[in-house]
């Protein structure tokens, strides 16, 4: 499934990877680089394993452990509330 924000959820890239704000909640959370790219993957419609494979690729990193990180982030997101 997709990731999506939800419509109370701003986001700014920065130099160390993004700033999430929960306008609901009034609480930021931030990404960092690694997060930053899986979110980019799947927000612009890359499949899950699509943004584990983006993972190995820029660092280089064993492809179970990357499609484990990938799925754990987007669990804590939705968890979370930010995402659907």
């Amino acid at each position: 499934m997709p990731l999506r924000f939800g419509d109370d959820v701003s986001t700014a890239e920065t130099d160390y990877g993004t700033v999430l704000l929960d306008e609901r909640a009034s609480a930021y959370w931030e990404l960092n680089p690694t997060a930053t790219l899986v979110v980019r993957t799947l927000l612009g419609g890359g499949e899950e394993a699509d943004a584990a494979a983006a993972l190995v690729q820029e660092f280089d990193i064993d492809q179970a452990q990357a499609l484990q990180d990938v799925e754990a982030l987007v669990r804590q997101l939705r968890r979370s509330g930010l995402a659907s």
